[in-house]
């Protein structure tokens, strides 16, 4: 596959790996104390390494809104970056991202004409070009300025990518313009509409291709070229039935038959009866005629008053809801004069350029999460992400670097809590509740030297160790040297005296005594600690790996 080229390509690849691991430092709760939602402040390629550990493969829906590379400064953040400096930004960001997601998880990235083309070129090779959904056009203005200079920019988009190329989106709610298409024109007991009573497939589903003799008219009826109804014999029969009494007959009719499947006479499947009135056509039709006056007609109808082709009900309480398509108009996503005001509204100016509207944020998650799926958003902005998922009953991370993070996010999020009715609040009945963790981004665990910092927890490099071993977050509380088993192998860690051994290095180094000391598993170990006493030769008997730390933590 083709791979987009740029001046710092081979540092940037691999910035994600150089990136330190810190820890996150809690700095204040707001309402619920047991909240799972996380609000962090700092580099969000940091603070995604930082979360890496405990969130790997457990996010439903990611959603950013990074920086577009306009070329022009916004208040809140530089959006005036070189196009290299763009991508050197991206790249790593976009790789560390991936690990989050879930199996049944996506990712959305907003973005427009200044980088989207590379963008699209970058997240193909990140995420797989055959996971890529689509490329959303979203209609952010409801009017077209007649003062612009050269071609108006009515949509931006929105790059959506999943892990799995078989993931399939929710179904968006049905409007009452959609269900209007329904009628009842038979007096049936349900709403329905006409649809095509043919299917495709006729050269594999040949036992489907057969004619059905019109009640009313006595000719033979056919699906057309290519195609084979959409039920089986039977039932179709059954069908027929409804109306007037029918038979199947051997119509010799391999001739026609074998026109509709694309395949020669002496290709077309044998024996494939046709089904005929089983009465004169005069009478067969009468019957029939009372069954269209008298009406609920049977699931295969006949238009143009009885006299036109067959047709299918389709009822209205069996289609559900309705796929969404590449393109959102403002109606019933929202523009950015909506979302501007929204911000007006929490913060009483105009202090974001270019956010998003509640409603655009809803139809994302609607589409692509299912209530208490985490949710994640590494540009946070001014938190409509967060606001959005929280009012919909999804967990989320939200990230921002800016002061604003504390001074415009932290607000507004509490304003949720409180039960605030802007946006998308009345739509989803949202009345408040819940809550969220504010957190900082604290120092490394490694400091200038390689060393582990005094300070770091037994949980803490736990978690590191796990995630670097398995490449999996660490489940439950670390409060055993056996972090647990994977792929059939245990992992321990030596550190911070967990033996009970108080000791300078009491319990960190491997030796027989503390080798017997640990939780049993009959079967390949991998152990960390300090230093090993044990010999390769005999460690190798023991069907154990020893790695050292700190330099075998940070060289995986």
């Amino acid at each position: 596959m083709p791979v987009l080229q740029w001046l710092t390509r081979d540092k940037d690849l691999r910035a994600a790996g150089r990136a330190p691991y810190r820890l996150l430092e809690e700095a204040g709760r707001h309402g619920d104390g047991c909240a799972r939602n996380m609000l962090i402040q700092g580099d969000n390629l940091h603070a995604l390494k930082a979360l890496l550990p405990y969130y790997a493969g457990k996010v439903k829906c990611i959603y950013i809104d990074p920086p577009y590379n306009t070329r022009s400064a916004f208040e809140h953040y530089d959006d005036n970056l070189e196009h290299t400096r763009w991508l050197s930004m991206m790249y790593p960001r976009l790789e560390l991202l991936r690990d989050f997601l879930s199996e049944d998880g996506s990712i959305w990235v907003s973005c427009d004409d200044n980088e989207g083309h590379y963008l699209k070129v970058i997240m193909d090779e990140v995420f797989g070009r055959g996971n890529f959904l689509a490329d959303v056009s979203w209609q952010r203005t409801y009017s077209t300025r007649n003062d612009a200079k050269g071609m108006v920019t009515e949509v931006e988009h929105i790059l959506s990518y999943a892990v799995n190329s078989g993931w399939m989106p929710n179904k968006l709610p049905r409007t009452a313009e959609m269900d209007a298409r329904y009628k009842n024109p038979d007096n049936d007991a349900m709403s329905w509409k006409g649809s095509d009573a043919f299917a495709p497939g006729a050269a594999t589903h040949q036992g489907m291709v057969y004619a059905v003799q019109h009640p009313f008219t006595g000719k033979m009826i056919y699906p057309t070229s290519g195609r084979c109804w959409t039920f089986g014999q039977d039932d179709v029969l059954q069908i027929m039935n409804s109306w007037c009494p029918y038979k199947l007959e051997d119509l010799h009719d391999a001739r026609e038959r074998a026109a509709v499947c694309g395949v020669s006479e002496e290709a077309v499947r044998p024996g494939v009866l046709g089904i005929v009135l089983a009465e004169p056509l005069d009478v067969a039709s009468a019957k029939a005629r009372a069954v269209y006056e008298r009406g609920q007609w049977p699931l295969f109808y006949f238009s143009s008053m009885g006299k036109g082709g067959i047709r299918r009900k389709t009822y209205l309480d069996k289609v559900g809801g309705k796929l969404p398509t590449n393109f959102w108009p403002y109606a019933e996503t929202g523009h950015t004069d909506e979302a501007k005001k929204e911000i007006l509204a929490l913060f009483g100016n105009d202090v974001f350029a270019t956010p998003k509207p509640e409603r655009l944020i809803r139809r994302i998650l609607h589409i692509a999460t299912n209530p208490g799926d985490l949710v994640l958003d590494s540009f946070l902005g001014s938190g409509t992400t967060a606001a959005a998922a929280h009012k919909m009953g999804r967990r989320y991370i939200g990230i921002e670097m800016g002061e604003h993070a504390l001074t415009h996010c932290v607000p507004r999020l509490r304003k949720v809590i409180e039960g605030e009715q802007g946006g998308i609040s009345e739509a989803v009945n949202w009345k408040g509740g819940g809550g969220f963790r504010f957190y900082r981004l604290g120092e490394s665990i490694f400091d200038e030297d390689g060393a582990i910092r005094e300070r770091i927890t037994f949980a803490q490099l736990a978690a590191h160790v796990w995630f670097c071993e398995t490449g999996e977050p660490l489940s439950g509380r670390a409060e055993s040297p056996l972090l647990g088993v994977h792929d059939g192998t245990a992992c321990y860690l030596l550190y911070n005296g967990i033996l009970g051994d108080k000791k300078p290095q009491g319990g960190n180094v491997l030796t027989r005594r503390v080798l017997e000391s640990l939780p049993p598993w009959d079967g390949p170990k991998v152990i960390y600690g300090e230093r090993s006493m044990f010999s390769p030769q005999r460690m190798k008997e023991l069907n154990l790996v020893f790695r050292q730390i700190p330099y075998d933590i940070k060289g995986r």
